[in-house]
């Protein structure tokens, strides 16, 4: 049975919209209108560290978060993907997958990094680009869910 601590936010919430959930882990979309495909994989137990998983867990984790690069790369077609596993102000082991394209609000610094670009002051594809990730967003999710059924979920 997975171990869930009461005050912690990732084993009392999903994380965000859950696109696909295994024995171990999930997979949820981050809504921040920013970053569309902003994506989380989540494992299910209270973990802290990679260090905390068997080899077969670590395994699993790093297949799951490799998938939804390469969906992204695949149907988002971004400039860069950042991939970072933190943990520091929610000790539950989960790493964010976040696509990143040229003259996004904060580029080239981290999504939690102070915007270098005001809201509304974007460059002017800015828009046609966002317009164009929304209309192929089902699709990303679609995919996505492709690979990670794939995954093995024990």
């Amino acid at each position: 049975m997975a171990t869930l601590l009461p005050d912690c936010p990732l084993c009392q919430q999903p994380g965000g919209a859950l696109l696909w959930q295994g024995t171990h882990l999930r997979v949820v979309e981050v809504e921040d209108a920013d970053y569309p495909g902003y994506t989380r994989v989540i494992w299910n137990a209270h973990m802290a560290e990679m260090t905390s998983l068997s080899r077969h867990g670590r395994e699993l984790m790093m297949e799951a978060v490799w998938r939804v690069e390469e969906t992204q790369r695949e149907i988002l077609h971004p400039d860069k993907i950042n991939v970072a596993s933190l943990g520091n102000m929610v000790p539950h082991l989960h790493w964010h997958i976040i696509p990143r394209w040229r003259g996004d609000r904060h580029f080239p610094d981290a999504v939690w990094a102070p915007p270098r670009i005001p809201r509304g002051q974007e460059p002017p594809e800015w828009a046609p680009r966002m317009a164009a990730l929304q209309a192929v967003m089902q699709r990303y999710r679609n995919r996505l869910l492709e690979t990670l059924n794939a995954l093995p979920r024990h």
